[in-house]
């Protein structure tokens, strides 16, 4: 029998985020060692490699072990060769970079990526630096008559809202969905929030006031610094982060030094719906009756 793979994990903080030691991603990876990287990432919710080389060809192989890949809509933003790779790329022409707001990737599309696996190979001197947040933390925070009134709601999730902006085309119309905004973790079974700045547009059924409002306090909310990990990258780093139950946010404070990599990511499910607490309890004994 074989026993699992042990990996050398140390994590960054006690909300997420984890660095893990001792495994090359552009070998063949045995069926234990990619599931001793799954279990990290489910339990750390962002995993994070350095001292990586892989090639364009093994940077997809990898990624492809633990889904079929997305194709990001921003075509001309993809690989020539390989479309499943998004190019993430600033230098000393750049205004402004993918990312710097506090987003989870794509939530505008019905099903939105399970996760992403961002390897760069060259990065400023100082700086670059990428900010993960867990949405469990943020969920758990919240108050029990917000959690159980946010458990009733759903949010509008459009590309529309920050792609147009820029004047960017995608190769397909832009995706807009509706979703929970409190999800539940297809593998852990965990609460969490799902609304961010990037793709959340509104609530129906509020008036646009008070949806304006509610979603600005959960916005401020989930920008706590409990909730956060920061991490560091040296050159030839990856991070792979759990897209359904995460947010992150790209710092750009290093023009006009060059940051550059390449991005997959890797397709999931449509978000699963939270049972309301208040309802799940209609059916307990009353302590009151007994």
């Amino acid at each position: 029998m074989k026993l699992p793979v042990q990996l050398d994990i140390r994590p960054l903080t006690p909300a997420l985020g984890a660095e893990v030691f001792g495994i090359d991603l552009s070998a063949s990876l045995s069926a234990a060692q990619l599931e001793a990287i799954r279990r990290a990432l489910i339990a750390h919710q962002v995993i994070f490699f350095r001292d990586q080389h892989m090639s364009c060809e093994e940077h997809v192989g990898v990624g492809k072990r633990f889904g079929s890949l997305h194709v990001h809509p921003l075509a001309p933003a993809n690989h020539p060769e390989h479309p499943e790779l998004l190019r993430i790329h600033a230098d000393e022409n750049s205004e402004r970079v993918a990312g710097e707001s506090w987003h989870t990737d794509v939530s505008c599309e019905e099903e939105p990526p399970m996760g992403s696996m961002l390897y760069l190979t060259e990065v400023p001197p100082a700086g670059g630096d990428t900010m993960f947040a867990s949405m469990y933390a943020a969920y758990d925070a919240l108050s029990r008559p917000m959690q159980q009134f946010l458990e009733g709601l759903t949010a509008v999730h459009d590309g529309a809202k920050v792609w147009s902006k820029y004047g960017m085309t995608p190769s397909r119309p832009f995706a807009r969905s509706e979703h929970p905004m409190v999800t539940v973790h297809p593998e852990t079974g965990r609460k969490l929030l799902f609304v961010n700045r990037v793709f959340t547009t509104h609530v129906p059924g509020l008036s646009a006031r008070e949806s304006d409002a509610l979603l600005e306090m959960l916005y401020r909310h989930i920008e706590n610094p409990r909730f956060m990990c920061r991490f560091r990258w040296q050159p030839h780093s990856v991070a792979f982060w759990d897209n359904r139950c995460t947010q992150h946010q790209a710092i750009f404070d290093y023009f006009p030094q060059r940051r550059s990599g390449y991005r997959v990511t890797i397709n999931g499910t449509r978000p699963l719906a939270a049972v309301r607490s208040d309802v799940s309890r209609q059916h307990e004994p009353s302590l009151l009756a007994a």
